[in-house]
């Protein structure tokens, strides 16, 4: 996988849930980045995702530290209070400063932190640093997935070649705004954060916001990228003739990304693509497409094979959107 300049990546095990796996991570730019962020939308919002939601205000990062097998969810005042803490100490570790350090869990909800087991691997964690590989710290967020989840991507900028790569984690609580998942994002691209942000917020618009495979949303969904800009380039603005460059290159990474999630989504046996066509505006093609996406009695059909494409046209009629009967066209593939 190819990597972008100027990142260092560790794992270790704090046997956060059980012993016997590296389930403790952390992503590290050498330089000070440009970050943006996703976050769930679901009124419940792990202590993590309040945190990087206020660390977020700054516009700028320099690690992040990620666990599996507890999501620090539903944990009150201490949940808020470890999360704190952890960040703290990684951050003491790095010699910068807790507001450029970023933390995410994913596990399982309504448990304490383990704070006696998972504070003294932080020192292993960071001592690690460097030796292990952004495919190692996609093995280690995972929880129920069954492969780690990566992509990358080369941009050409000018004369220079930039990375964009990424990893996720998700199979589980998978619905539209983002579903149970984590993802993050390193690029060595320099760009300014609003056009970051502004790019962020368009590819998950297009791509996590849209996959589905159980209808529950997660309390600790989280989409972070990181822009140190070590490539060197004149960095991309609103106006920048490469910023269609980076955004489509982004889309593509974002995309497959979410693709690999409902690949691996839990009892999941098929994936499939819903297109829409002729609608009169984005807003009714994505209705539209959830309503079909959503149905049990769809999902049951394309489980067993069985061209129900009467299931299609009720799940149509129900989603909202104005539409004639008589002027619909279903296909499967080419099939009319």
């Amino acid at each position: 996988m190819q990597i972008p300049e100027g990142f260092l990546f560790a794992v270790a095990e704090a046997a956060i849930k059980k012993p016997g796996r590296k389930d403790i991570a952390l992503v590290v730019s050498e330089a000070d980045a440009v970050m943006a962020g996703t976050f769930t939308i679901n009124a419940v919002k792990a202590a993590p995702v309040r945190l990087c939601m206020q660390n977020i205000r700054s516009e700028r990062g320099r690690a992040i530290i990620i666990n599996s097998g507890n999501a620090n969810a539903c944990t009150g005042k201490k949940g808020l209070a470890d999360a704190r803490k952890i960040v703290s100490v990684v951050s003491e570790y790095l010699s910068i400063r807790p507001s450029l350090t970023y933390m995410c869990s994913t596990g399982v909800i309504g448990t304490p932190m383990p704070m006696k087991r998972i504070i003294p691997s932080l020192d292993e964690l960071v001592d690690n640093l460097g030796r292990s590989s952004f495919r190692d710290v996609a093995e280690a967020i995972m929880t129920t997935d069954t492969f780690p989840k990566l992509v990358s991507k080369r941009v050409r900028i000018g004369d220079r070649q930039g990375i964009i790569s990424g990893i996720c984690k998700g199979s589980g609580m998978i619905a539209p705004n983002m579903a149970t998942m984590l993802c993050f994002i390193i690029t060595d691209i320099a760009i300014e954060y609003k056009v970051l942000d502004f790019s962020l917020r368009e590819a998950v618009k297009k791509s996590f916001n849209r996959i589905t495979v159980d209808g529950d949303m997660s309390t600790n969904d989280t989409v972070l990228i990181m822009s140190n800009g070590m490539l060197g380039n004149t960095p991309i603005t609103k106006r920048s003739p490469y910023r269609t460059v980076f955004t489509d290159a982004l889309n593509e990474v974002v995309y497959k990304l979410s693709r690999l999630i409902v690949k691996d989504g839990e009892g999941a046996t098929k994936l499939v693509e819903i297109m829409v066509k002729g609608a009169t505006k984005e807003s009714d093609a994505e209705k539209a497409a959830l309503a079909v996406a959503n149905s049990n009695l769809v999902k049951t059909a394309i489980y067993g094979n069985d061209a129900n494409w009467g299931r299609i046209m009720a799940a149509l009629g129900h989603s909202g959107i104005a539409f004639r009967e008589d002027r619909t066209d279903i296909y499967f593939d080419k099939v009319k």
